[in-house]
């Protein structure tokens, strides 16, 4: 389990993402599990490069003070920032494609499930006119998103990533009001929220409210998997290097 974070350079953070997937995949490395705490990104899919609202996308992001990046995996532009939590599950698989739906489910249920643990009414499925639709959504109360959850798979294994937003969910929908605008997509920003905001009126600080959130969603894993702390080797992070200028904008 690795914690490591790139708040400096977003285009790495996502690149260390894929590099830990592609190393897993090939065996030479176990099942890893990374949670960390991302710098202000706007994380757009491969759908959204190709619209013809793309370049105005980026300056709407870039203008509002988030970096931009091209994601490992997902349907539509995502946003990132301090106040949320990169979860992101690398696994070997010998026929990756055949669990496709298994993966998703057992990612959104753990997720719900330590959302819940911790005092909110989290459920797994889409909110009508959520940002970056999802099947796999965790929202609360069948009202508002506070996951979304993207997949990649490759020869010989897969990865499952999420973005949680635990705090701030008005800078998600500042941003986003104008990089969905310019890439023509429609959405209903009442639907954003937080976990902090489910927990209105509770004693906690923003930052032991993100490591409450992060060690129910260690606790989560913990149920069915021995997790062992450990960081970044330096062939991960050199091969995430040589990646990462793929996931900048062009």
């Amino acid at each position: 389990m690795i914690q490591r974070s790139f708040e400096q350079d977003p285009a790495l953070d996502v690149a260390v993402s894929r590099a830990l997937m592609l190393r897993v995949a090939a065996g030479e490395l176990p099942e890893t599990l990374r949670l960390a705490r991302p710098a202000p990104m706007v994380a757009f899919a491969k759908r959204d490069v190709v619209a013809p609202g793309y370049d105005a996308a980026v300056a709407a992001a870039r203008a509002g003070g988030f970096e931009a990046i091209v994601r490992l995996a997902g349907g539509r532009a995502a946003v990132f920032h301090p106040g949320t939590m990169e979860i992101g599950h690398a696994v070997p698989e010998p026929e990756p494609r055949a669990g496709i739906h298994p993966r998703f489910r057992r990612m959104a249920a753990r997720i719900a499930r330590a959302l819940r643990g911790v005092g909110v009414d989290a459920r797994v499925g889409e909110v009508p006119g959520e940002y970056c639709p999802g099947r796999y959504s965790v929202n609360a109360r069948g009202a508002a998103k506070l996951a979304g959850i993207g997949q990649r798979i490759v020869a010989g294994g897969s990865h499952t990533g999420c973005v949680l937003v635990v705090s701030d969910a008005e800078r998600v929908r500042d941003v986003l009001l104008p990089v969905y605008a310019a890439l023509g997509l429609e959405w209903d920003p009442d639907t954003t929220g937080s976990v902090e905001a489910e927990l209105d009126g509770r004693p906690a600080a923003s930052a032991s409210r993100w490591d409450g959130i992060r060690d129910a969603i260690l606790a989560a894993y913990a149920r069915d998997r021995d997790l062992v702390e450990a960081d970044l080797d330096e062939q991960t992070l050199a091969l995430a290097r040589r990646l990462a200028p793929e996931h900048q904008p062009a």
